[in-house]
């Protein structure tokens, strides 16, 4: 779906099975994320909180001049792309193999996992990519 300038950014077009489907994944990753945060705990649940909330940081960078609503500021959209993009929080789950300690790569791992409910849990509700001007694809 596409914008009309009139009206501001619209969620994306995807169909409502592909949407469905990034749902059933997101709540199959919470609850893997919820185990594991729950099974090893202290560290492992603020990676996991961390994970969750750290694709949305891209949005400090577009908060300082003027923006219509529902548009993300052209120099965030790069940024924004690159942390919304599910490959991106594989590669930070796979860190979780370079240390030899388990306190750190099991926090490390959560915090992928959690990356990637963020991900999914955004696609299911329509927040997919934005174009280069900063609207939802």
């Amino acid at each position: 779906m596409t914008h009309d300038t009139a009206q501001g950014a619209i969620r994306s077009s995807a169909s409502r099975k592909v949407r469905t489907a990034w749902g059933v994944l997101a709540a199959l990753l919470l609850i893997w994320a919820v185990f594991e945060a729950a099974k090893y705990g202290g560290w492992v649940i603020v990676a996991a909180v961390a994970g969750f909330l750290a694709p949305d940081l891209s949005f400090l960078l577009g908060m300082s001049g003027p923006h219509q609503h529902g548009r993300l500021s052209p120099r965030a959209v790069p940024v924004y792309n690159l942390v919304h993009r599910p490959v991106t929080a594989v590669v930070v789950m796979l860190t979780c193999l370079l240390p030899d300690s388990p306190a750190v790569a099991v926090p490390l791992f959560n915090f992928g996992l959690a990356w990637l409910v963020h991900i999914a849990a955004d696609r299911a509700l329509g927040f997919g990519l934005r174009t280069p001007e900063g609207w939802q694809r």
